[in-house]
Order: structure tokens, then sequence, then C-alpha cells
């Protein structure tokens, strides 16, 4: 078993060295679009291919499947499918926020076997705060293990929303409305709303993708600190299954709340 501190030094190292020192200061040439809307730096690049080369030097027969690397050849998601481990890398989740010199990006890995995740990594370079779970173990920031806080009965929810509700409108907009929810903080990063929600700032994070990069790691994450996760049809999580909305929540009570307003007919 890989030691779980090596890393997280290879996730703080690599932003300090190679993301850090690009922020608020890409050049034009620095950055480009994947397609409409999709933005990706030389920091993203430089970080992956380093990620890449540390992790597999750890793990003799795991592989090892990056954001990019998947833009670039899209059959790799497959990788997911066979018997060996993989480690899953977000270089810069929030690359759009990163791009533009805002806050609101992370690092994210994780390893996975068969759908299953066995561990994950949550790395906020700005704020130097990394949180981590394995499979089983709990999760952690450094040496505090968290543990998630149930919201008391009639306390508003918070958390964050994306894609749209049954009815048709935006699921932001649908909860707001329900009475139930206090507050939709989109960042615009996975990573940090699973932190988020992992260090009980808030209640629930609700996807439409599952895409693997920006959702391994924190859906094992809030899970092993005694949340609920899974996606929004109630199946079970699976690193596999790139295309599904999913929900993480503090409490079964509350994720099923989320849901049911979410998934009601118009």
């Amino acid at each position: 078993m890989t030691d779980d501190d090596t890393i997280a030094t290879f996730i703080r190292d690599t932003a300090r060295a190679l993301i850090l020192p690009r922020f608020c200061a890409l050049e034009s040439g620095d950055i480009r679009e994947k397609k409409p809307g999709d933005l990706v730096t030389i920091a993203d690049i430089e970080a992956e291919r380093e990620l890449t080369r540390l992790l597999g030097s750890v793990a003799p027969g795991a592989l090892v499947l990056g954001e990019e690397s998947v833009h670039e050849e899209p059959g790799r998601l497959g990788l997911l499918a066979g018997d060996a481990p993989v480690w899953i890398i977000d270089p810069i989740d929030g690359t759009g926020n990163f791009a533009k010199g805002a806050p609101g990006f992370a690092v994210i890995v994780a390893l996975a076997r068969h759908g299953a995740v066995e561990a994950g990594w949550i790395y906020s370079p700005l704020e130097d705060v990394m949180i981590s779970a394995r499979r089983g173990k709990g999760a952690w920031r450094g040496a505090r293990q968290l543990a998630l806080m149930r919201p008391a009965q009639d306390e508003l929810l918070i958390g964050s929303a994306y894609g749209r509700a049954q009815s048709g409108v935006r699921a932001a907009e649908a909860l707001k409305r329900s009475g139930r929810v206090g507050d939709i903080q989109n960042h615009g990063c996975s990573g940090l709303e699973y932190m988020a929600l992992a260090l009980g700032e808030t209640h629930f994070s609700l996807h439409s993708r599952s895409l693997p990069w920006d959702h391994a790691a924190g859906m094992l994450i809030v899970g092993e600190a005694g949340g609920c996760c899974a996606f929004l049809d109630g199946s079970t999580y699976d690193a596999r299954i790139p295309d599904r909305p999913l929900l993480a929540a503090v409490s079964a009570a509350g994720w099923q709340t989320v849901r049911d307003v979410v998934t009601a007919p118009a």
C-alpha cells in the first residue's frame, strides 16, 4: 500500500513548483480552449505530467489517468474498466477560475480499482489545506479525523448544485424555491465544494456529471467522514461511470431532501 503522506507530498510539491508560480502570471499563449468554455493552461499540462511521473513511480502495476490525457485520447477512460488499480488526476480543478487569476481551484488525486475508490486527496494550494481518505480508514485533515455533524431538523441547507431539476428549471433555482435550502454556493470547483462539505461548512453537493477526476476523491472523502454519497438515482457511486448525476450530503436525510426537490416533476 502506498504511503498516503508520500502522495500528499507529491501533490503539495507539484502545486508549489508548477501551479502557484503561474497563478496570476499566465500569458495569452499559456491558455487555450479544449472546447467552448472549457479551458486548459500550461500549468494544468505541466502539473499532470509531473504527477503522472511521480505516481507512476510508487505503485508498480498501477495505471495513471489524467483529465488532460483523456482529452487528448478519450479511449483512456477505458483504463478504469480493467483489473489494474488506476490513479486519477485532476491537475487543476477549477481551471476557469485559475485562468482568470481568481481563487477557487484545487488539485485532486484518487486511486480506484474496479470502480471502487480506494483513496483520495484534495488540496487547496492557496490555503495550503489538504484533506484525504482511505477506504475504511476515515477522512482526515492532517492529524485530525473528520466527522460530519448532522444539521438540526429545521436548519436550512447550504450547498452547491449544478445541472437541471426534473421540472426543467436549474437545480439551484428549484432548491432555493423549496424552502429547505438557504443558499447555493457554486464555486466552479468541485474539489473545493467537497472540501467545504467534508469540513462541515456546507451540507450537500449536487453535480450533473460524474467525471472521475472531478468526483472520485470527493465522494470517498465525504463518505468516510460519515456523509451519504451516491448517484442521484440511488445507486452506488462507481468511478467507471462518467456521465450520471451524483449527490453527496452530510446525512441521509439531507441527501433525500435534495433528491426529492430536484427529481420532483413539473
